[in-house]
């Protein structure tokens, strides 16, 4: 019998195929050096798709790997510098990052996932109508109050209070910060003009408010603070049993956030995927489209020297394209469509 070594999520060691209890049967899929020791990677990176890496740690049998939960931003930054044997991100990698690395990073999404915006009103536990004005101008510090003239105009139905709204936000580099700046630069020229068009993990908030560590620390933070509204995945909120709203589409119908609504995303972007993968599909067309969706990916070098660590990953990408992905709708993430589940097969041939 096998035990999860998984005991939390913020920043220590998501163990992937963690140690058993007793002996196992050794299937063949194991990667195993000379000795017989089973293969040690090392990995870090987004939280975004850290519940899902947790599973299948459970699962997968073909490695030890040890996956920090620290960001995107801390996981490119590992990877570039060399202090794991794979990164995870939410964000694409930039031609610059790429660059200073020396060795290509082949992008590999995994599972696709919606970040939502939860918020905390009192009384209020029916989900809100979202538009992209209503979303920049709170970020933006120019939608103040819960009953500004615009949220009424898009919730007729809701009584919102006078009450001042409270953003929360990122403090670590985030894939998901990356996410919803994407977002609201294609959909708010206000919100491009102030932020600019170059989105990263980390940004300067033209509005004053709260900052939390992780999707878990943004959705804590929302739960204790009235009036609060934060960003953060859907597996978050839903988990956390947070309200959370829907946001109007490029259709210009409000959608919710949901496993069928990410799938229509993927598939409204599908003809747009480059063959490196490095793509947003935020704010993609598609009546059943919810806007804020995204891929997040595995950041893995095109050269692995040791023979055993590159057996070792290339059986967890070849397993997570295929077996992984059924654990996908039970944690609120979109699986990879077909036709990419094999162009990403083929990408595994590249790693030498």
């Amino acid at each position: 019998m096998r035990r999860s070594s998984l005991l939390s999520l913020v920043a220590v060691p998501v163990f992937w195929a963690a140690a058993s209890c007793g002996p196992r049967e050794n299937n063949g899929d194991e990667a195993k050096s000379s000795t017989g020791v089973e293969a040690s990677i090392n990995a870090a990176g987004a939280t975004f798709p850290a519940t899902i890496y947790q599973r299948w740690g459970e699962e997968f049998q073909g490695a030890h790997i040890n996956y920090q939960s620290v960001g995107s931003g801390a996981g490119i930054n590992q990877l570039m510098q060399g202090t794991v044997d794979f990164g995870a991100s939410d964000m694409p990698m930039t031609e610059q990052q790429m660059a200073k690395m020396g060795i290509k990073a082949l992008h590999f999404p995994t599972v696709l996932g919606a970040v939502v915006p939860a918020y905390n009103i009192a009384g209020i536990s029916q989900s809100l109508n979202f538009t992209p004005d209503t979303l920049a101008g709170i970020y933006l510090g120019t939608i103040k109050k819960w009953n500004d003239a615009k949220l009424k105009a898009d919730n007729t139905d809701v009584h919102l209070p006078d009450a001042d709204i409270i953003p929360v936000h990122r403090s670590d580099g985030s894939g998901t910060t990356f996410v919803w700046c994407d977002y609201l630069a294609k959909v708010s020229p206000a919100w491009k003009n102030k932020i600019g068009g170059a989105c990263a993990t980390s940004l300067s908030w033209p509005a004053a408010g709260l900052a939390g560590k992780g999707n878990e620390g943004v959705a804590g933070i929302v739960k204790q603070t009235p009036n609060a509204i934060g960003y953060l995945e859907l597996v978050y909120a839903s988990k956390e049993h947070m309200t959370f709203g829907q946001v109007r589409n490029k259709s210009g119908k409000f959608v919710k956030p949901s496993v069928e609504s990410v799938t229509a995303a993927a598939a409204g972007a599908a003809s747009d995927i480059p063959a490196d993968f490095r793509v947003s599909i935020t704010d993609a067309p598609g009546d059943d489209a919810y806007p804020i969706s995204s891929f997040t990916y595995l950041l893995v070098p095109s050269k692995i020297p040791d023979a055993t660590k590159k057996k070792a990953i290339t059986d967890f990408l070849n397993w997570m394209l295929t077996t992984g992905q059924k654990d996908a709708p039970a944690l609120d993430f979109a699986p990879l469509p077909a036709a990419l589940v094999t162009r990403e097969q083929q990408q595994i041939a590249q790693i030498q």
